[in-house]
């Protein structure tokens, strides 16, 4: 019976909404990346921390090319997680991950990954995940030429 079960959920644990929003895309080299930000209407992610992202991956890129896209997501008051998704053999959904923790860390590094069952998304960044499965899925159904290329770009609201 499932209530007699480990739910994965902390019996104390409140579920908030988040909100998710398209910023200017990133462009890096090799790789052309939509940009979401995501948070709790009463906690939006500070522009100093969005630009502290954009420019540590940009002087740091991370080894994804291609089309894709960044989750920047506010955990919280001072942890964010930084997802960056590229589209890989044409249909499978290939990820990087980031963080920062408050003001402990000058920036974003590369979130630590030794286990085999590990977290992926959370709920909240499943939502622009879907929206991106069905504007990629537009892509790939379409001619995939410049035009349809803009349009996969703003595709994003």
């Amino acid at each position: 019976m499932i209530p007699s079960r480990d739910s994965g959920v902390d019996p104390s644990y409140r579920h908030e909404p988040k909100n998710f929003g398209c910023e200017p895309p990133l462009e890096l080299p090799g790789a052309l990346l939509k940009w979401y930000g995501l948070h709790t209407a009463d906690l939006p992610i500070p522009e100093e921390i969005s630009l502290l992202a954009r420019e540590g991956l940009a002087s740091d890129p991370p080894a994804a090319s291609g089309l894709g896209f960044v989750i920047l997501h506010r955990c919280g008051k001072n942890f964010y997680f930084l997802i960056v998704c590229t589209w890989r053999n044409s249909n499978e959904l290939w990820e990087s991950v980031l963080y920062k923790n408050g003001d402990a860390m000058k920036g974003f590094e590369v979130f630590p990954r030794q286990r085999s069952h590990l977290a992926t998304l959370s709920v909240w960044e499943l939502a622009p995940v879907l929206r991106e499965k069905e504007a990629w899925g537009r892509f790939l159904r379409s001619p995939r030429d410049e035009a349809t290329g803009r349009f996969w770009l703003s595709d994003c609201g």
